[in-house]
């Protein structure tokens, strides 16, 4: 049986898409962190038939809750401090995103300026459509 010890602070983020844990870790840019990060792959669920696991111990407020909620806002973030959960934060998509995706529109001027940010804002929560902030290019989440 895999034993993988438990964190003193940080968080877990449970119930990812099986497979879609490295994606997470890259874009989270937790190889960039100083901290312990443990990656589970492809765990039995009873609620997903499989799922993957993140464990970090760093702390909390490093997250950007952002870029998790855009990525998939059904991951659930559980906080841990001095070795017990002490809270399960749920996501939501966010309003705006910052440096997550690129606009593929080759006339923007972020094509031009690379120093720009990516900046995207949410315009259609229901079906999860968000729009380039300078030249309103849809991008289908």
């Amino acid at each position: 049986m895999l034993n993988i010890s438990g964190i003193h602070e940080g968080f877990v983020l449970d119930h990812i898409k099986a497979g879609e844990s490295m994606q997470i870790y890259h874009d989270l840019k937790l190889d960039q962190f100083d901290c312990t990060v443990a990656i589970i792959m492809n765990a039995k669920s009873k609620k997903m038939g499989t799922k993957d696991i993140i464990k970090v111990e760093c702390p909390v407020d490093a997250l950007d809750l952002d870029i998790l909620g855009y990525i998939d806002h059904n991951i659930t973030v559980n906080v841990i401090k001095h070795d017990v959960i002490v809270d399960k934060m749920s996501l939501h998509l966010p309003k705006e995103i910052r440096n997550v995706i690129s606009c593929k529109n080759p006339r923007c001027i972020t094509s031009i300026e690379q120093e720009l940010d990516q900046i995207f804002v949410l315009t259609d929560e229901e079906n999860e459509i968000y729009r380039c902030k300078y030249c309103e290019e849809k991008y289908e989440g």
